[in-house]
């Protein structure tokens, strides 16, 4: 079972390594990715080019701003509701199931995130958490409300917040979403293994990381948010610490005419392999 929205992962540098492609690929998920004009030759060496959509510029130094922005704007174009954005080092996705880590072969869990989402009115941005932050001895709900939403994300096209800034997106989109009295929902129940910034070349890691990179981006979303957002040097490095706790007041509302009772495995199934 596929999902239902389209799914597209910004890409840049990578074209050799492709994780989330291979992923999808392998899971026979529909997508595109999106490149840069000077790279699609070499992107198209790996993938087919019905795959690739070319975005109408190149080298902003804006970081992948203008690239998720242009996603947005071509999902609305072709009707879509919603739309999917994956960052382009996402190994595998996994299932969570009684402390165990399972690893997912078709594109039904993504599926299972959009109906859940849909049965909700304010349920403006859902995603899958990080495969390293629920580890097996972790005890961790199916899902996190109202937290940061980033790397693979289900966004509602119908936001009047659009992306914006240089650094930390993800957490600046899911704290106006917040703020604005809306949910996210983290899912545990599915995980993505996505690789640790910085440990890959590509992407944005020499625009954005270089020299005081690390203490800019959490500068900056300070400067954002500084109602919830501080800064300190933690673990050999400048980190930025988001308190969630205002928006646990924001709650689930349940749209008419959806039956929540019951269970729907969705036909999925463990399977024993080498």
């Amino acid at each position: 079972m596929n999902p239902r929205f389209p799914i597209y992962i910004i890409s840049k540098g990578r074209w050799e390594s492709r994780h989330t492609s291979k992923a999808f690929d392998r899971m026979q998920i529909p997508y595109h990715i999106v490149v840069e004009p000077q790279e699609y030759e070499k992107y198209a060496q790996f993938i087919d080019s019905k795959k690739i959509l070319v975005l109408p510029f190149s080298n902003l130094g804006q970081g992948g701003i203008p690239a998720r922005n242009w996603v947005w704007n071509h999902s609305v174009s072709i009707g879509a509701k919603r739309h999917w954005i994956f960052d382009d080092n996402i190994l595998s996705f996994y299932r969570l199931n009684q402390n165990r880590r399972i690893y997912i072969d078709s594109g039904t869990a993504l599926r299972i995130i959009e109906d859940f989402v849909l049965r909700y009115k304010n349920v403006r941005l859902a995603g899958l958490n990080y495969m390293g932050l629920c580890k097996n001895r972790d005890v961790v709900p199916p899902f996190y409300l109202n937290t940061r939403v980033y790397s693979m994300i289900l966004i509602d096209n119908s936001l009047t917040h659009m992306w914006r800034g240089r650094y930390n997106e993800d957490t600046d989109l899911s704290l106006r979403v917040m703020k604005d009295g809306d949910c996210t929902v983290l899912f545990n129940a599915f995980l993505g293994d996505k690789m640790a910034t910085m440990t890959q070349r590509g992407g944005n890691t020499d625009e954005l990381y270089a020299g005081d990179g690390r203490f800019d981006m959490a500068k900056s979303l300070q400067e954002q948010h500084p109602d919830v957002v501080k800064v300190s040097w933690k673990f050999n490095r400048w980190q930025h610490h988001v308190n969630y706790e205002p928006f646990k007041k924001n709650k689930l509302i349940r749209k008419d005419g959806w039956d929540f009772s019951g269970i729907n495995n969705y036909g999925l199934s463990l399977k024993k392999v080498k």
